[in-house]
């Protein structure tokens, strides 16, 4: 056999399984854990649970600024987009209140 290594289906079929590697970019493997929190991240678990308990937004607001995001960049949009809720939320929770009290 030569040196490369084969990913023909009968090697797969006989139980030899290829790591598929790209010799250009070393880190094409990195990432194929899946998320935490059911596969989509915490950044849009946290999102979606915001809308129901806020304060998650503001958790993840915390791992957005604090570069959590660096650990994994697909978690990146999901932070991204619960910051952005947070901040919508504390607009409106300022507005309500200034309506409420003036």
């Amino acid at each position: 056999m030569d040196q490369r290594q084969s990913t023909h289906v009968t090697d797969r079929e006989n139980g030899n399984y290829v790591r598929i590697r790209d010799e250009d970019d070393p880190r094409l493997g990195l990432f194929d854990k899946p998320l935490p929190c059911c596969g989509c991240g915490i950044g849009w678990c946290s999102f979606l649970l915001g809308f129901v308990f806020p304060l998650m937004w503001y958790y993840a607001t915390i791992l957005y600024f604090g570069n959590y995001y660096r650990k994994d960049p697909r978690e990146r949009a999901g932070l991204a987009a619960s910051a952005i809720a947070a901040l919508v939320f504390s607009i409106a929770l300022l507005i309500t209140i200034l309506v409420l009290l003036l």
